[in-house]
């Protein structure tokens, strides 16, 4: 039930990393919403924008499980409250990792520890191609995907 994608990106880690973290470019790729945390290892962290609670609805939310600037990013993974009653039972692991692969960057995305019966599972199945088309798209030409919504 892993999830697992591979994508390669014609820019630098840092130029990839600076869009999975920075403000500017989490609100672009991740639909309108920004990544708050301090990401130390074992801090919160939340992605909150536009949604079914207006513009500061939690999308997702969990813990930093491992932070390594410009190489690796692991974190819990809930539903956020308005998604789910049960959030909080529901569970999983999202790792990236960026790896130098010539003038390009290897991003890898893993989605694991899927509890049975999980009710997002198929529509982040769905989801993440959609994201990291957008991590494409914006890094290397400073603009995302329009799928139409």
């Amino acid at each position: 039930m892993d999830l697992k994608y591979v994508t390669y990106i014609a820019a630098k880690p840092e130029d990839v990393w600076n869009a999975l973290v920075t403000p500017e470019g989490t609100r672009a790729i991740f639909f309108g919403s920004t990544l708050q945390s301090t990401f130390e290892i074992g801090a919160p962290y939340r992605y909150v924008g536009p949604g079914n609670d207006g513009e500061e609805t939690v999308h997702v939310y969990g813990t930093v499980l491992a932070f390594e600037p410009n190489r690796l990013m692991s974190y819990t993974e809930h539903p956020g409250p308005s998604y789910r009653e049960n959030h909080a039972e529901l569970e999983t692991r999202v790792t990236l990792t960026l790896e130098t692969v010539g003038n390009s960057t290897k991003l890898t995305l893993v989605n694991d520890q899927w509890p049975e019966g999980h009710p997002s599972y198929e529509n982040t199945k769905e989801s993440w191609p959609m994201i990291l088309s957008n991590i494409k798209s914006y890094v290397e030409t400073g603009k995302t995907m329009d799928f139409g919504w």
